[in-house]
């Protein structure tokens, strides 16, 4: 990937990992250029805005069956995945995030 095109996506790339609506405007953005690296991190951002709802869903089954409130720590793995994927976007990386980075890309 050439550096001009991660320079024009990077704004993009950075916005998609800010909220759901970030990686709504982001998408839509990127719908007309078509930026490689902004594309790339917008696909990240979706994984990790999915698997927060997956988590969020299984931690509240597990928590409210076993009543182990300490499970509840699990829902800040996507927060982590999120701040990964800012600080590849920043660096210019298009690196995939631990675990969910590969699935279904």
């Amino acid at each position: 990937m050439e550096q001009s095109t991660i320079d024009e996506g990077k704004t993009m790339a950075i916005i998609s990992y800010i909220t759901l609506i970030g990686l709504i405007v982001a998408y839509f953005m990127n719908n007309s250029k078509k930026n490689e690296f902004a594309s790339f991190h917008i696909g990240q951002s979706l994984r990790v805005f999915i698997l927060s709802i997956i988590i969020g869903v299984v931690v509240n089954i597990l928590v409210s069956v076993t009543g182990m409130g300490v499970l509840s720590f699990l829902s800040y793995i996507p927060l982590v995945l999120l701040i990964l994927g800012i600080i590849n976007a920043v660096n210019g990386k298009a690196e995939p995030l631990p675990i969910i980075g590969t699935i279904g890309g």
